[in-house]
């Protein structure tokens, strides 16, 4: 017969007094219960009494802050017996002197804003592009018209593009240089075989074109010194972005190029077959000044020279032919040369590079060659008074001045990896800063990209501003110095 099986004779075998019983189990559970919690009051309790409140820290401190991690009071003003949330600017204003980014920027930030703390050893100075975004996602001026893009988020969203690298810019440089040739095998002089020029070998660092060898350079041209200023090369910066904290170490911009370093040995300033050494590369009155000069030597030293036969082949039909030799005076043979090595440049070689416009003439350009001893002298004023005006080189040293960019950074790559545009570019009016799309190929956000957040090229405080700040602490001991 089967086995009767009901709810009441199952419910006669539970002990209703289980959970009164006591087990080990149980034991540990209430110990645990009573103990840890008495242990963390006790551990807080004895860093409370010891001076440590790192207790109370909602983390580590950054690298740099790291020595005030027991000094919570360094940062933090401390009212009716417990401290500040936020860190005090007054408090941040003690060691660092941080100018103002904008006189009129309303609200001003505080230091806390964009520079969080206790949040482990990371670089307290990278703000994020949150803090950034809180006033360039929607910026605007007293005037109504911002002078800077309004709506920018971050490097990947918002950010325009490069003023510098837009294509409607052009360059505002006279000098006349065609990169597509010199980035080809080129030839240096006729008798001599093809070269293939560097990117290296005119643009350097300022850093590095003080301490390099130049591989096309000429030693007398950088020996010698010019009577043109940098107001006569270099285009004015104009408006530029806040000076950033660190200082220049030379690495950050190319150095203009100069012609005694990069094209001296290539583009000669030769003049007379006699010579064989150029003029001077300055100014056109310096340079007749060492033309008359050159001619003077040369004829008080080689007196049959003044023997002038006429060259063959070189007349004109219908022309009344000069006679086949000539007797000249010194000054009037110096006065010829003067002017034809003066043709061959103001027409042929400085034209090359430079952009030359006639001037009215003057009694400043008119020479009187002397030649000769006592009162026997020969004087003529023949030369001709007109001298060139060369247009100033108007050369950009630096194309974003809103931003900071080091080369340094950037030297494992090659120069045409960013400035591609060189390998095509025929016209000096071309400008060969890379676009943003060159920049996010490389900064973007991810691990696997390098850093793109605003800080990286922009700098929020101007510290050309800084003020210097009295020390407020002694070392070793940082309690000891009080505040």
């Amino acid at each position: 017969m089967a086995r009767t099986r009901t709810t009441k004779k199952l419910a006669q075998r539970i002990d209703l007094n289980y959970f009164k019983r006591p087990t080990p189990l149980k034991r540990a559970k209430f110990w645990l219960s009573f103990l840890l919690p008495l242990l963390a009051l006790i551990w807080i309790s004895w860093r409370g009494f010891s001076g440590d409140h790192r207790v109370y820290s909602s983390g580590r401190m950054s690298k740099a802050h790291a020595v005030l991690e027991k000094e919570c009071a360094a940062c933090h003003l401390q009212t009716a017996g417990a401290f500040s949330a936020k860190a005090a600017d007054a408090a941040c204003l003690d060691c660092h002197d941080g100018p103002v980014h904008h006189a009129a920027q309303t609200p001003t930030p505080s230091c806390a804003t964009c520079h969080t703390e206790h949040r482990g050893r990371m670089n307290i100075a990278a703000a994020s592009n949150q803090a950034c975004a809180e006033c360039h996602v929607n910026l605007e001026a007293a005037s109504g018209k911002s002078l800077y893009a309004s709506h920018i988020r971050r490097f990947e969203d918002g950010h325009p593009n490069f003023d510098a690298a837009d294509k409607t810019n052009r360059d505002p440089g006279t000098i006349k240089l065609n990169h597509s040739l010199h980035t080809k095998p080129i030839r240096r002089a006729p008798s001599e075989p093809n070269v293939q020029l560097d990117c290296s070998d005119c643009h350097r660092t300022a850093a590095g074109a003080a301490k390099s060898t130049w591989a096309y350079a000429d030693a007398k041209y950088s020996a010698a010194s010019v009577s043109y200023t940098d107001a006569d090369s270099f285009r004015p910066t104009g408006t530029s972005g806040a000076a950033p904290r660190n200082p220049s170490t030379g690495r950050e911009l190319m150095a203009p190029v100069k012609f005694a370093n990069a094209c001296a040995a290539c583009h000669l300033l030769t003049f007379d077959k006699r010579f064989d050494f150029g003029v001077p590369h300055d100014k056109p009155e310096v340079i007749r000044t060492f033309l008359v000069s050159t001619f003077r030597e040369y004829i008080a030293a080689h007196a049959g020279a003044v023997r002038v036969q006429r060259d063959p082949g070189r007349d004109l039909t219908g022309k009344p032919l000069p006679p086949a030799i000539r007797i000249l005076t010194p000054a009037q043979w110096v006065a010829e040369r003067t002017a034809e090595a003066e043709d061959l440049l103001w027409r042929k070689t400085c034209k090359q590079c430079h952009t030359l416009t006639s001037s009215a003439k003057s009694s400043r350009g008119r020479i009187e060659l002397s030649v000769g001893q006592g009162n026997d002298t020969d004087k003529l004023t023949s030369v001709s008074a007109e001298l060139p005006n060369v247009a100033p080189a108007d050369t950009t040293l630096r194309w974003m001045p809103h931003a900071k960019f080091d080369h340094a950074a950037h030297t494992g790559f090659t120069c045409v990896s960013c400035h591609a545009k060189a390998l095509t570019s025929t016209e000096s009016s071309d400008i060969l800063i890379p676009g943003i799309a060159t920049c996010k190929k490389c900064h973007a956000p991810g691990p696997e990209h390098a850093e793109s957040r605003c800080f990286e090229c922009h700098t929020y405080h101007d510290w050309s501003k800084r003020k210097e700040v009295t020390p407020k602490f002694t070392l070793p001991a940082l309690g000891t110095g009080g505040r």
